[in-house]
């Protein structure tokens, strides 16, 4: 595998230099600082994704590139940062790690990207996590909890954004224990990293507690046989590490042969706003279709590192609602549009502080030598030896037409044996952080 280069622009100004002044530029030194400003023009920046517009997770995370764009948006017509404009570039892989490849090399060679945002999914972004930092571009803010990304010595580009399932699950886990002791645990989980991860999380705190484990294919729109195994083991708190869609579909099914536990579901999947679209859809011919479809998740519990787009008082939250309103007028505002104007303020803020003279190796030095504070709820990771993202996350509970309920402050913790623990952190305001202007280079 390609060695990470750190090269300063200086330095990599000077290899060129001092390779003409030995009677001409070698192909390697030409080569080394196109690769490091691939992307980039004195009015533009190139990032890409790829994401699933279309496909089984479609529904739940389509919004996570309009709220990105939505955000690109705004900082564009405010002058972008340091006179170059965002050009972002979203290419569809239908949640299948065959088409990601495809549209992960259409981003690096046809649309010259010089990083990836946000790449979404587990199994789909596993499939070019290789070749994307062999071809060194920076691979920031996966959108996926697996603890892939987080291996600074095998893939030096990636680096993970949301909490990862193990401390997610573990956060899940303790709380459990506490506030539903004794009680008989299940926990539905999608057949990928999603998996052992998140039962290794939960088994911290949970032993005897677990009674079920049921897997679902993301492919595969079917859980009747799951639940009804719910159901048959006595689970009474329901765990489900599902995307929007499957947390929907197993909620109807369990709704329909009357079975009716405590549900709690995880930062990637329990999107309020788009799981209730989502069960009024799939309610649709059914004896459920004359239930008000917020009635089903009334009382769910969530767990969160980011403001969640109910919470209007939240001050990012009602940054992001102007931003909404402006460029993506129309279409709901949700906790996956948050998720996505979240990655695109990050990446922002990174550019911003990079500053003009803009190369690959500058941005990676940039990105480990700052302290990454909001719009997220806990601290940030992402240096030289520690890519994790987000740290932990805050237990709420959903109650219909209300703001969401604060059951438990946001804590963090690790992915293995460490403690649980509330932490202290200043949070800047949307005014107290640059996300455009800057000198041009």
């Amino acid at each position: 595998m390609r060695p990470l280069r750190l090269l300063a622009p200086a330095l990599a100004a000077a290899v060129l230099v001092t390779s003409c002044s030995e009677g001409g530029a070698t192909d390697g030194a030409a080569e080394e600082l196109a690769a490091q400003t691939r992307g980039v023009t004195d009015d533009a920046v190139v990032i890409g994704t790829h994401q699933p517009l279309t496909g089984p997770a479609s529904p739940g995370f389509r919004d996570v590139s309009t709220g990105a764009r939505a955000m690109f948006n705004y900082i564009n017509d405010n002058g972008g940062i340091h006179g170059r404009r965002i050009e972002y570039q979203v290419q569809d892989d239908a949640f299948d790690p065959s088409r990601t490849l495809e549209a992960t090399r259409a981003l690096i060679e046809d649309e010259e990207i010089f990083a990836m945002l946000g790449g979404l999914g587990t199994p789909t972004h596993e499939a070019v996590l290789e070749e994307l930092n062999e071809a060194g571009v920076p691979d920031l803010f996966v959108s996926s909890g697996a603890l892939a990304w987080d291996q600074p010595d095998v893939y030096p580009y990636s680096y993970g954004f949301q909490v990862d399932y193990s401390r997610e699950a573990k956060i899940q886990g303790r709380f459990i224990a506490e506030n539903f002791p004794g009680q008989r645990v299940g926990l539905l989980y999608q057949n990928d990293d999603v998996g052992p991860s998140s039962q290794a999380g939960l088994e911290q705190y949970l032993t005897d507690e677990i009674v079920t484990w049921e897997s679902y294919d993301p492919g595969v729109p079917e859980l009747a046989g799951q639940i009804a195994e719910m159901k048959a083991g006595g689970a009474e708190v329901v765990v489900c590490h599902c995307i929007p869609a499957f947390l929907g579909l197993a909620i109807l099914e369990a709704t329909a042969i009357g079975y009716d536990p405590q549900w709690i579901a995880p930062s990637f999947g329990g999107d309020v706003e788009i799981v209730t679209a989502l069960i009024e859809e799939y309610a649709q011919g059914t004896p459920a279709e004359d239930v008000p479809p917020e009635e089903f998740l009334d009382g769910l519990i969530i767990t969160a590192f980011l403001p969640m787009a109910a919470q209007r008082e939240d001050p990012w939250t009602a940054f992001f609602l102007e931003v909404h309103e402006e460029y993506n007028a129309g279409t709901p505002f949700t906790d996956t549009t948050v998720y996505g104007m979240v990655q695109a303020v990050l990446m922002a803020r990174v550019l911003m502080e990079t500053g003009p003279d803009l190369t690959r190796s500058s941005l990676i030095e940039t990105l480990h030598s700052r302290e990454w504070t909001g719009p997220g709820l806990v601290p940030f990771a992402a240096t030289e030896s520690d890519h994790s993202g987000y740290g932990g996350v805050m237990v709420v509970r959903h109650n219909a037409g209300e703001e969401p309920e604060i059951l438990q402050e946001p804590m963090v913790t690790d992915s293995d044996g460490g403690e649980i623990l509330p932490f202290e952190m200043e949070r800047p305001a949307p005014d107290e952080v640059a996300l455009f202007g800057g000198a041009g280079s």
